[in-house]
């Protein structure tokens, strides 16, 4: 037969549960809080189809965002790689395009443009190449090829919530006509 715990071990025990339980209650309210505080952005991209066995289906994203020319960074030195940076994105039609990149988050910015926070993936001579986490979007099993064939043949936009302290969520997605 076990031995009970002593009464010092069961508070501890019950402490770790609760914490726990109170990580993954934020974590969850975190991106509920995103969408429904965050500001909507649009953004173009083209779907490519993979599949993950734990997750299911899902489109990963390459946006046109996600390519931008070295002439938009607003440093004296070059970004490294995994550097946090902040772009700064404007409407242009349909969807937001990127029109600066910082090293450190912008505090003054016209009404219309948002801070997007991303990470450099790559540098190249003439780009950067950015990632959002913000690349895959998960879909109902067997809409992921479908959607990847209309993406083909027509521009994706992305519907993304950004939040006043930072964090991104994909709302929506849809193949334009």
């Amino acid at each position: 037969m076990a031995t009970p715990l002593p009464q010092n071990h069961r508070r501890w025990m019950l402490l770790l549960v609760a914490a726990q339980m109170l990580f993954l209650l934020a974590v969850a309210a975190a991106g509920y809080a995103t969408t429904a505080y965050g500001r909507v952005v649009t953004l173009r991209t083209l779907p490519i189809d993979p599949r993950d066995l734990l997750y299911g289906d899902y489109v990963r994203l390459n946006y046109t965002i996600s390519q931008v020319p070295t002439s938009l960074w607003q440093e004296s030195v070059l970004p490294r790689r995994r550097q946090a940076v902040y772009v700064v994105l404007r409407p242009a039609g349909e969807a937001y395009e990127a029109v600066r990149v910082y090293a450190q988050e912008p505090t003054e910015l016209p009404t219309d443009q948002i801070v997007l926070r991303g990470w450099i993936e790559d540098r190249y001579r003439r780009s950067l190449h950015i990632r959002y986490n913000l690349e895959r979007y998960y879909v109902p099993e067997g809409k992921s090829k479908e959607l990847e064939r209309k993406g083909r043949k027509h521009p994706m936009l992305v519907h993304v919530s950004i939040a006043p302290w930072g964090q991104a969520r994909i709302t929506d997605a849809q193949v334009l006509p």
